[in-house]
Formats: C-alpha cells, sequence, structure tokens
C-alpha cells in the first residue's frame, strides 16, 4: 500500500529543485516506490571537500533535500509542507568519484511530526551514510 498522498510523479518533484541548492548539487530524484523515494548525486567539484572526499555536507544535503520532499509527498501537498527539525549522518565509507543515490523510507509519518531513514550508496551499492531526519508539518501559508 503506497504511503504517498495523490502518488507524486518525478518530472513535477525533480522541478522542485529548480532554483534551490539540489539543482546546484545536481540532485536528481530517479523512482518513487511504494513506500520510498530515491535521488542521486554526483561526487564531483561540487560535492567533494578539500581532500577529493565526498564531502559529509553534500551528504546531509542529499538526504535532507530527500526527506523534505518525502514528508511534503505524503501530505496534502496544496495545503502543508515538511520543516526540517533535526538531521543526524554517519557517514561509514569513503567515496572519490561516481554518483551516490540515496534512499529515503518512512519510520514515522503520521501526526505533525515525521521520521525518515535515509541510506546514501555508491555505485557499487555499498552503504556510504545513514541519516535521520526529523520534520514538523506546518500550514504551507505560514511561509507566503
Amino acid at each position: 500500500m503506497s504511503i504517498w498522498h495523490n502518488t507524486p510523479n518525478l518530472t513535477h518533484i525533480n522541478a522542485l529543485n529548480e532554483g534551490t541548492m539540489g539543482e546546484h548539487l545536481n540532485i536528481t530524484f530517479t523512482e518513487i516506490g511504494e513506500n520510498y523515494l530515491k535521488a542521486s548525486m554526483p561526487v564531483d567539484n561540487r560535492t567533494k571537500q578539500p581532500f577529493g572526499l565526498l564531502h559529509g555536507g553534500a551528504s546531509v544535503a542529499l538526504a535532507e533535500t530527500l526527506g523534505s520532499v518525502a514528508s511534503w509527498c505524503v501530505v496534502n501537498r496544496d495545503l502543508f509542507i515538511g520543516v526540517g527539525i533535526e538531521i543526524n549522518a554517519n557517514h561509514v565509507k569513503a567515496v572519490t568519484k561516481g554518483i551516490v543515490t540515496g534512499i529515503c523510507s518512512p519510520i514515522h509519518i503520521t501526526g505533525k511530526n515525521q521520521v525518515w531513514d535515509i541510506k546514501i550508496y555508491n555505485e557499487e551499492n555499498e552503504l556510504v551514510c545513514v541519516s535521520r531526519f526529523t520534520c514538523t508539518i506546518v500550514p504551507k501559508n505560514k511561509f507566503s
């Protein structure tokens, strides 16, 4: 059974990145499952730290982008958005090139607060980063 409110489509979700950090980092949403959302990001000059490794902050940006968009997709998108209130990340493997892919799935998505699990993998499907994202659901017009 799908967790999404009016199942979103990839074209619409990817359009959300226009003019944002997601666009700058070339984060691309690639798959919508029944209970997960996937996005990828290149490991290149935009996402590496000075020593040539994937920057932990770039991994967190991918995780928060996934969590924020996933939270928005499970509520009435005309009325509400999810606003991040906490994120953590454990970086478990270095990446120097290629593309990383994040998979976001729910831990708790009922009520006013949501908690999401985001795992990021390299091209060899090895775990690179584990993140937990918490957001609160607020009326969309609060930021108009």
